[in-house]
């Protein structure tokens, strides 16, 4: 399994792990036999409409096929980048670029199954030969598959240690959402540890930029931040 380097738009570089090709080929399997699954359920059940005209069984056959066809695009879309096979084996989509892919994004890459899957198994060796094991779909889309198997702690997520007492500072912190929350700790992390003061006047300003803060209650960068992160999980947490 290789390491994949997704680049925030914060220029923050977060390490994953790719999904291998025998994951996903696996994942693949076992949507495939849920598929094969439905279709031979609906086989027995619509015997009864055996008796109709051509058209009136071409009709309903088609309406039949569509949790078919649209199997990966709608549980993608649902599952956050998941669908049951990969939600067995672990792994998800995700933008390369460090956002949730969005339904556009599925869009394209179930479009290109037509040519990754259906045309000699395309799609299966540009995995086995590309770096970030990318489809021909995850490269149009500009998405990638990860492994979720990696033990995460509370410094890999956007979740804080708060006292029971805890009292926030800024109540506007909710206008920002969880991968706001995730981009600005990862952001923070990384440019105190190097001591990057520019990074984080930046990281300040645009906060206070997005969340509508004119001044701040704390007096330098870090401590703002830090604060910044705390506030957002005390109001989250309480929703």
């Amino acid at each position: 399994m290789s390491e994949l380097q997704i680049n925030t738009t914060q220029n923050v570089k977060i390490s994953f792990n790719a999904a291998g090709a025998g994951e996903r080929l696996l994942a693949f399997i076992i949507d495939n036999a849920i598929k094969i699954g439905y279709m031979l359920l609906m086989s027995y059940t619509v015997g009864a409409y055996q008796n109709m005209d051509q058209w009136s069984q071409i009709a309903i056959n088609t309406v039949l096929s569509f949790p078919v066809m649209f199997y990966t695009l709608v549980l993608e879309s649902f599952l956050q980048g998941q669908t049951i096979g990969k939600r067995l084996l672990k792994i998800k989509v995700v933008k390369i670029d460090g956002y949730q892919a969005t339904f556009s994004d599925y869009a394209v890459r179930w479009f290109f199954r037509v040519v990754d899957v259906y045309i000699f198994g395309l799609g299966f060796f540009v995995m086995a030969f590309n770096k970030k094991t990318q489809r021909l779909g995850d490269m149009a889309a500009g998405t990638a598959v990860i492994g979720l198997k990696d033990k995460v702690t509370i410094r890999n997520t956007i979740l804080e240690n708060l006292t029971e007492d805890y009292k926030p500072s800024y109540p506007s912190v909710i206008k920002l959402s969880d991968n706001d929350a995730r981009i600005i700790k990862e952001t923070f992390i990384s440019a105190k540890a190097s001591k990057d003061y520019p990074t984080l006047i930046k990281l300040r300003s645009k906060i206070m930029s997005v969340i509508g803060l004119k001044s701040m209650k704390h007096k330098s960068d870090i401590e703002f931040i830090d604060a910044i992160l705390k506030d957002y999980n005390f109001y989250t947490q309480s929703m």
